[in-house]
């Protein structure tokens, strides 16, 4: 049987949907204790692989399956100069014999930022820096058109993030295998989950997800980083075009009108933008670490947690359920690339090896 929790439920998309299967699903739900709130729970997407956590090897499922189906030999996809999911792509197109093209952008220096770089290098990625979204869209002229005369067909394009329709649809995916871990008694039905908001596919997926599989859930998106990325109005959109895309992978499948009073997009923990650690996050990880041995980061989900320790702390989820869903990969990367030598990477990249890190780093 398959371990995919939507497919059981709507047999027709796994013909509509084709899966590469890179995730061990589904990943464990843990109880929190140590919090100022009884019934916390997480949800372990850091584990959902053994050589890469992380939400995004879901929603790669579904993209790199479609580029495979395709016959796609060279997937391109974009990010900041750390990106988590320019990393991933890399490790997990290569797992299918695709070459990965990473386009990044500046971000403010992290030791995440060294580590992502190299292991991307270690990856097979090829690796271009830009210095914006001009450059950028120069930039993937030319490489479509490289790489369309090398390969003898058109690469597949994967935007920021994974956060298109279909990779939306595998948080869907995500939102049903809850249902079935909830009514198996592993945790009660959350009221509310709490995720980083960085490119929506993740807590868009995952609102989907819970209205159509009848969870009475309230979806708590902290938002990491600025419009456009994360907005209302994207939220919206990428919410409609995942159940259109649905539907028409299986027309039993509902229609449902965008839950206003069920999504709540959270302010108050970016700090001064993307990347930038703040007071709060830098504090949630290690509250993370030594209460449940949890490895978070600064940028996404020490954010994210920050804002659920804060409404634990106020008593605002008190008597509430509630589920904080890691999207960090637990996987640690140190050993993976000790002693490579930055020098290899493109000229670009050299400075994030050369400059310090950003001060709360620590």
């Amino acid at each position: 049987m398959s371990n995919y929790a939507l497919f059981r439920s709507f047999p027709a998309m796994s013909d509509a949907l084709p899966r590469a299967v890179l995730a061990e699903l589904p990943t464990p739900v843990e109880k929190l204790d140590g919090l100022a709130a009884d019934n916390v729970y997480v949800k372990r997407d850091d584990q959902t692989a053994p050589y890469y956590g992380g939400n995004k090897v879901r929603k790669l499922e579904l993209l790199l399956g479609r580029a495979e189906a395709d016959g796609v030999k060279t997937v391109i996809t974009f990010g900041a100069a750390g990106s988590n999911h320019a990393l991933a792509t890399a490790i997990c197109a290569r797992r299918l014999g695709m070459d990965c093209v990473s386009m990044l952008v500046p971000q403010v220096n992290a030791r995440s930022v060294r580590r992502n770089l190299l292991m991307g290098m270690k990856s097979g990625a090829e690796l271009h820096h830009y210095g914006g979204r001009r450059g950028v869209a120069l930039g993937l002229i030319r490489v479509q058109i490289k790489r369309r005369l090398r390969d003898g067909r058109a690469p597949m394009i994967i935007p920021p993030g994974g956060s298109s329709a279909l990779g939306a649809a595998a948080f869907v995916n995500a939102a049903f295998e809850l249902k079935e871990q909830a009514d198996a008694g592993l945790l009660p039905q959350p009221d509310c989950i709490y995720a980083a908001s960085g490119t929506m596919g993740t807590v868009v997926g995952l609102l989907l997800g819970v209205c159509a599989a009848g969870l009475p859930t309230r979806i708590v998106a902290v938002r990491v980083t600025s419009p456009p990325y994360t907005s209302p109005e994207k939220a919206r959109k990428l919410f409609a075009e995942t159940n259109a895309l649905l539907c028409a992978a299986d027309p039993a499948f509902p229609r449902v009108p965008f839950p206003e009073d069920r999504f709540e997009l959270r302010d108050d923990f970016l700090g001064p933008g993307y990347a930038v650690y703040t007071p709060e996050s830098v504090a949630a990880v290690q509250r993370a670490r030594d209460c449940a041995g949890l490895r978070l980061e600064g940028t996404y989900t020490g954010k994210a947690f920050a804002a659920l320790l804060a409404d634990a702390a106020s008593g605002a989820i008190r008597d509430r359920t509630a589920l904080f869903w890691n999207t960090y990969n637990g996987r640690d990367l140190a050993p993976e690339v000790e002693g490579l030598d930055y020098r290899a990477l493109p000229g670009a990249f050299h400075r994030y090896f050369e400059e310090p890190v950003q001060p709360l780093d620590t």
